[in-house]
């Protein structure tokens, strides 16, 4: 064996191996998503517009210190809460499945006062009638028996000095009730309180509402006192907690939920993995068919590759605890998606050794010749796709900064195992003399078509296509937006048997929830989503109760965002959108030494972009995160065929200097590639089909959008990028030198 071979050898051992050591445990080494898991995630919006501006400055820091006390008495193992701009908190609670439980954990502001109560009745009748009593407002007890009570508007004492705050049950034994313990100078201040004012009420005020209002019979001097009220023992012991962990300096509003139940989660891994199998399976079958030797060695590459994926993930994991890589759903689709990517790179060098094998070359030059030419298209390529990868991180948030890692380590990994594995097992079989020759099928024969002739009915024919895309975005207007940008509620629930939609919105509407969408699906009657503009879980889950008591409701999943944080991811999905494509018009103008070329590249990938969004909307779905993050994949991808043309373009050009003009060259280039762009094309879309089909409804538009771009960008390849280069550019090797 070479030393050079050796050398090789040995780094794809190691490389193998330390995947193998820090993949090891499986189950401990890589995190799972609350997409996977189940839990919660929200962004929560500190209300400051009432505080004083001297308790506005930390304010934020104090209801994460308080939130942060009240989370740790859940038991939530990995609990994530950040500050996330000025006056907002993200907040993760991953394995959380209590939803209402958690949400009054989160939003109960549990400021207790005590408040005198004025002892006149006569007072309380004037304000009964509605005549106004200074220093003093009317309010009423809470529970069933609703009393009209006149309270001082300044509180006698604060609840600050509570050391601790349990449930305890009444002498009946049937009601909850919560008694408080004051520290040193709460006990000395609620004693001189009860000592000054026996015979007199106290109402005990809870977040501006009276639990109760009881007699002071006598002084009370051990430093307790007891709430008592209708509540239910879950109630009791939230707000038992609630008052221990202290009060938060301002309300807190949920401004966006994703919850997501362990049934919803287990799905989307059962799905995601299996469609994952079943493409990689494929892709492996058309390899293998199709180039045979040369497919079997790209196969075990592409599972190479997989495995470093998920090798250089548990690697972060051990390694960069503070930088934690988490596997989500889109994550999982994004694995599949660098495999079928990693296509790209093995196809272009398979054709490329094809070529030289044919030009009468020896199979050992004809292997160097066909890697040595194809390097820089696909470091070009994967570039590219990089640069909407790194917006789709800065941009994204949960699932999708786990697809946009995935698909980064996914991309890095396949570079190697693509261009370096494949090619040191080709060396060792040459050497060893295992092969002696190269065969593969050729389905796709050399072709002589004028594709810058047929440019023009093409181009109208795209142009149509947008403009019916457009206008069905803004026919539908708001309709046309899932809730991550027009702001809403989607519930998902799954029955134990399927029920007519009818019924269903029936049971809503007795329930008064106005302008709800409901959506069934075919492949699982028994899933229902509901879509509403405020957060009416409550009151939908109540009426299932309700009108379908033998048929449990299984709560599957629950996403709300408010309107400004729609508007804002809008706008973030727009400069990610127009940021990616202008880092690729950058690296491609560069790279091609000519700005005329990348613009070319980039107006075909806003019509890839245009016709997808468009379409998307025009099969009847939304445009969500997960669409954008489609579309982003789009815009990164789908210049890969065009980078490849370019560069063999730059090379005829160099073969034949003036002696054809760039149409000639051009048309030359594109014949030369067209199998190439067909077969990558058709491997990719082989794994994006599978996930529309089986990878769950969740990655269903996000699938459906890919396949509608994916189809575009080989068009638009085809027939726009090309055209405009020459309607363009009369410099010839100026253009490509």
């Amino acid at each position: 064996m070479s030393k050079s071979l050796r050398n090789r050898v040995f780094i794809v051992v190691g490389v193998i191996i330390a995947c193998a050591a820090f993949m090891w445990p499986i189950n401990k080494r890589i995190n799972l998503g609350l997409d996977l898991q189940g839990g919660m995630h929200l962004v929560l919006k500190v209300d400051t517009s009432k505080l004083p501006d001297k308790a506005k400055s930390d304010a934020v820091a104090r209801a994460m210190e308080i939130l942060r006390n009240r989370i740790d008495s859940l038991g939530v193992g990995e609990t994530v809460l950040q500050r996330q701009g000025e006056e907002e908190i993200l907040l993760q609670l991953p394995g959380v499945t209590d939803r209402n439980k958690a949400v009054e954990i989160v939003k109960r502001v549990a400021h207790l006062e005590f408040r005198l109560v004025h002892k006149d009745a006569a007072k309380l009748q004037e304000a009964i009638s509605g005549k106004p009593v200074e220093g003093y407002e009317l309010k009423m007890t809470k529970g069933d028996d609703k009393e009209p009570v006149l309270v001082e508007n300044k509180a006698a004492m604060q609840g600050d000095a509570i050391t601790d705050a349990k449930v305890d049950i009444d002498s009946s034994g049937m009601m909850p009730n919560i008694s408080l313990s004051f520290n040193a100078q709460g006990t000395k201040d609620f004693a001189d309180l009860t000592q000054g004012h026996v015979g007199e009420r106290l109402a005990i005020v809870l977040d501006d509402e009276v639990m109760s209002a009881p007699n002071i019979r006598e002084a009370i001097l051990t430093g307790n006192a007891q709430i008592t009220g209708q509540f239910t023992y879950e109630e009791a012991a939230v707000l038992a907690m609630s008052l221990r962990s202290g009060s938060l300096p301002a309300p807190i509003y949920i401004e966006e939920e994703r919850t997501i139940g362990p049934l919803l989660g287990k799905d989307s891994i059962n799905d995601g993995f299996k469609a994952t199998i079943i493409g990689s399976l494929l892709v492996f079958a058309f390899m293998i068919l199709y180039y045979f030797i040369g497919g079997m060695i790209a196969s075990f590459a592409l599972m190479m590759n997989l495995f470093m994926t998920v090798g250089v993930m548990c690697f972060i994991n051990v390694m960069l605890p503070y930088s934690q890589v988490t596997l989500t759903l889109p994550g999982i689709a994004g694995l599949a998606l660098t495999l079928a990517m990693a296509v790209d790179a093995n196809v272009l060098i398979n054709e490329r050794i094809r070529e030289e094998l044919d030009n009468g070359r020896t199979l050992a030059a004809s292997i160097n010749a066909g890697y040595d030419k194809a390097l820089t298209a696909i470091i070009d390529s994967n570039a590219t796709t990089l640069v909407a990868a790194a917006m789709l991180f800065y941009f994204g948030s949960g699932p999708i900064k786990g697809f946009a890692i995935t698909l980064t380590i996914g991309l890095c990994a396949s570079l190697f195992s693509a261009v370096f594995l494949t090619r040191t097992i080709f060396m060792f079989l040459i050497e060893k003399n295992i092969i002696k020759s190269l065969p593969m099928m050729h389905f796709i024969k050399p072709t002589k078509i004028d594709f810058i002739g047929k440019a023009p009915v093409f181009i109208a024919l795209s142009v149509i296509v947008i403009a019916v895309g457009l206008f069905t975005v803004y026919q539908k207007k708001d309709q046309a937006y899932g809730i991550d940008f027009s702001g809403g509620q989607v519930q998902e629930y799954r029955f134990e048997k399927p029920l007519f939609a009818e019924d269903i919105r029936a049971a809503i509407k007795a329930a008064n929830v106005k302008d709800a969408i409901i959506q069934q699906f075919d492949k699982n009657p028994e899933n229902v989503i509901i879509r509403t503009n405020e957060d009416t879980f409550e009151t939908v889950s109540a009426a299932f109760k309700n009108k379908f008591p033998t048929n449990k409701a299984e709560v599957m999943r629950i996403e709300k965002v408010g309107p400004v944080v729609g508007k804002k991811l809008r706008e973030q999905a727009v400069w990610a959108l127009l940021l990616a494509l202008a880092g690729i018009l950058i690296y491609v103008g560069f790279r091609f030494k000519h700005f005329d070329f990348a613009t070319a590249g980039i107006i075909a990938l806003f019509h890839d972009v245009l016709v997808a969004f468009g379409m998307t909307v025009f099969l009847g779905r939304q445009i969500d995160l997960l669409t954008v993050t489609a579309l982003l994949t789009i815009a990164g991808y789908s210049i890969n065929d065009t980078i490849v043309i370019y560069d063999r373009v730059r090379e005829n050009m160099a073969k034949t200097g003036k002696k054809m003009g760039l149409k000639d060259v051009i048309n030359l280039s594109m014949n030369q590639t067209l199998g190439r762009t067909l077969l990558t094309s058709f491997a990719t879309m082989l794994v994006v089909v599978v996930f529309f089909f089986v990878g769950g409804e969740v990655l269903n538009s996000f699938s459906l959008t890919l396949l509608i771009g994916m189809f575009a960008g080989v068009y638009s390849t085809v027939f726009i990028v090309s055209p405009i280069v020459v309607w363009w550019n009369n410099r010839g090797v100026k253009a490509v030198a």
